[in-house]
């Protein structure tokens, strides 16, 4: 169907060259759309199954990336070469060169709606994914020094869309500012005034939830990210630990 509807764009603009390229480039996001599960289809709110095929969720990954990147008004180089060398650990080379172009040849002049592609997720992917993703994208933000407050609030939108609680959300904000009492106990999901029992028993629940075996289904780039939130849960213990001297 693309494949047709740009020859004939093409043919208008360009004539009989113009045709040819347009049938090859539809051709090929033909393929891709085929083989994605429907990637195109979501962008333009068509109707979906309750699954996500793995090129479907690479693309729709990778727009969030984008408006992460793009929510400060500037493109940092350090923060897309952050982008890209996960994509290459998670997929490989030439996987992960697949994606970006289909990405950058479709997706990356629409208008990337937030809300619809964090929806579209939600509903296709567990909670433990979704927990890794928003810890993803902000190690996305924090690849050229700092969390600056547009990517804070741009990562909470996404987080709210993926239907992440509060709390989970706070909790790993929390992991990629410096290590501080408070940080800690908003990394445990607790407060201040929480008894010595209680940081006990939040510690032993938050340790149940990222640990890295929640992720056994998942890539290695993603293991990895569990892991990286389960030592930041184990240092946060430790740091209230040595405040109380317990």
């Amino acid at each position: 169907m693309i494949k047709w509807l740009l020859a004939v764009l093409g043919f208008m603009y360009m004539r009989y060259p113009g045709a040819i390229i347009g049938f090859i480039i539809g051709t090929l996001l033909d393929n891709w759309n085929r083989s994605s599960g429907g990637f195109l289809k979501s962008m333009m709110g068509g109707k979906q199954s309750s699954t996500v095929s793995p090129g479907d969720f690479e693309l729709h990954l990778l727009s969030l990336c984008a408006l992460v990147i793009k929510a400060d008004g500037k493109v940092s180089q350090t923060e897309l070469d952050y982008v890209r060398s996960y994509f290459v650990r998670a997929y490989g080379k030439e996987r992960a060169n697949a994606t970006f172009r289909t990405f950058n040849d479709v997706i990356k002049n629409r208008e990337l709606s937030a809300s619809r592609i964090s929806q579209y997720l939600a509903s296709r992917t567990q909670y433990p994914t979704r927990l890794q993703i928003t810890h993803f994208l902000f190690g996305i933000a924090q690849a050229d020094g700092s969390v600056s407050a547009s990517e804070a609030n741009m990562i909470q939108k996404i987080a709210s869309y993926l239907r992440i609680g509060a709390k989970d959300f706070e909790s790993i904000k929390a992991m990629f500012f410096k290590q501080t009492p408070d940080n800690a106990y908003k990394i445990l999901e607790i407060d201040k005034s929480a008894s010595d029992s209680d940081v006990k028993k939040a510690y032993r629940k938050m340790v149940k939830k990222y640990h890295p075996d929640k992720l056994e289904h998942m890539d290695e780039a993603y293991k990895k990210g569990a892991r990286e939130k389960f030592d930041k849960v184990q240092e946060a213990y430790e740091t209230i630990q040595k405040e109380r001297g317990f």
